[in-house]
């Protein structure tokens, strides 16, 4: 995308699947937003009105994929993968190929991934982890017995070249911003790596085509809606961020790292995921701020809360050694961090109680992925969703609700629901109207 940019063009991205940490680099050396796309949770309407949409202007969009190229909801379709994404939008697919320890063996691997899936378009084929010249030339020979698959470069193994990782995956771009010399280093090793003139000639032009309209808004509610974000609280889906917007709110951005307050004049809380645990002093220490949110929830305010939010909700955080930091206490629990994976996968979520997202029976699907588990619940906690288990079919109650509060392990995408969305909006602008009329 750099190497693209340093070159004049203009350059915007998207990433398959739920993924919060890629798309925050993609926006930093695109200068553009990047967004999400996913096979599963959204539709491939909504999907290919997204890439049409944010890709016009541009000269060229790269599409990041998920995990392996056929990898996705399960083993039986293919549901949530790149090959699906790309098969939906008329991409072609650049394969990028871990080739430590490999040589004529490539072959075989490539001629598998070329072959199937036949309505898949293969552009191209990079190796990574590459030893030496001699070992990239064995790799071209392997291939260039398929006929077809063309190699458009190799790129040698580099211990320098890491982005730092911890339980989530990468360090975030608000953590770990890339330097413009680290940057521009990248962009020296790629180019002299990968064969970018060849890449270019190969793609395809790609038509535009009529887009959907935004989500009916119909009555538009006006309100100001507080939005979490700062190091801390950073997994926000662009687009759910948009169609909050779409249907009237102002959002207004603060950071409960830094702010002492809410923000004046809000009417509703949006705190969204991150990593809470790695700033529980910091958090902890901000006394007002956890004050003033309780007390608001206490009378009725509207928030929702996922994953890293909702943590902030609860009595405290419990560090894997033992440390226990106070945290806002709305929901009578406190939630202890692992060393394990906890839970990981597609949720589809239907509610069982009215709340500030909607009535009973509304669904909408998300996405789970942590490291902590509540240490206990209460038995007269309410739970407002019910959570189907993929596997089993089996039904778990989730989405918990203290007042007006909503709070959940799941990430949520309005995509796919966007009057979840026009719910939590108008519930906030009630709120905002009765308080006014007190």
């Amino acid at each position: 995308m750099a190497s693209f940019k340093r070159r004049g063009l203009k350059v915007c991205a998207f990433k398959v699947g739920p993924d919060f940490i890629d798309p925050g680099y993609h926006s930093q050396v695109c200068g553009a937003v990047s967004r999400n796309l996913d096979g599963w949770m959204l539709t491939e309407g909504y999907d290919r009105d997204v890439f049409q949409k944010y890709a016009r202007g541009f000269d060229i969009a790269i599409v990041e994929g998920v995990m392996g190229l056929f990898d996705g909801y399960d083993g039986k379709s293919e549901a949530g993968s790149t090959a699906q994404m790309a098969k939906w939008l008329n991409l072609p697919v650049l394969l990028v190929v871990d080739a430590r320890s490999m040589a004529r063996s490539a072959g075989a691997l490539v001629h598998g991934f070329a072959t199937f899936d036949p309505d898949l378009t293969l552009l191209g084929v990079v190796f990574n982890q590459i030893g030496s010249k001699t070992h990239l030339r064995y790799l071209k020979q392997a291939i260039d017995q398929l006929g077809g698959v063309r190699c458009l470069g190799g790129i040698p193994r580099n211990e320098a070249l890491t982005i730092p990782e911890r339980h989530l995956g990468l360090v975030t771009r608000e953590e770990n911003p890339l330097s413009s010399t680290s940057l521009e280093s990248l962009i020296d090793f790629v180019e002299t790596s990968v064969d970018l003139e060849a890449l270019l000639e190969e793609l395809p032009d790609v038509p535009e085509k009529e887009i959907s309209k935004d989500p009916p808004s119909g009555k538009l509610y006006p309100v100001r809606i507080g939005v979490a974000r700062d190091e801390a609280f950073c997994f926000y889906y662009q687009d759910n961020l948009d169609i909050l917007e779409c249907f009237g709110a102002e959002l207004v951005f603060f950071s409960p790292l830094r702010d002492k307050r809410l923000p004046e004049g809000i009417s509703g809380l949006y705190l969204g995921g991150g990593y809470p645990e790695l700033f529980a002093p910091r958090l902890s220490d901000n006394l007002s701020l956890r004050v003033e949110i309780k007390s608001l929830v206490e009378k009725g305010f509207p928030v929702y809360a996922e994953c890293g939010g909702f943590m902030f909700l609860c009595q405290g955080i419990e560090d894997t050694e033992g440390c226990f930091y106070p945290m806002a206490g709305v929901y009578p629990f406190t939630v202890r961090m692992l060393s394990r994976l906890k839970s990981l996968g597609y949720r589809e979520v239907t509610l069982a109680l009215s709340c500030p997202l909607g009535a009973v029976g509304q669904t909408i699907r998300g996405h789970e992925f942590h490291y902590s588990e509540i240490i206990k619940t209460p038995g007269d906690v309410q739970f407002a969703y019910r959570i189907a288990d993929r596997r089993t079919g089996d039904t778990h109650g989730e989405g918990f609700l203290v007042e007006n509060a909503l709070g959940s392990y799941v990430h949520l995408h309005f995509g796919s629901n966007p009057i979840v969305a026009q719910n939590f909006v108008r519930h906030c602008w009630r709120h905002k109207n009765e308080t006014t009329r007190n």
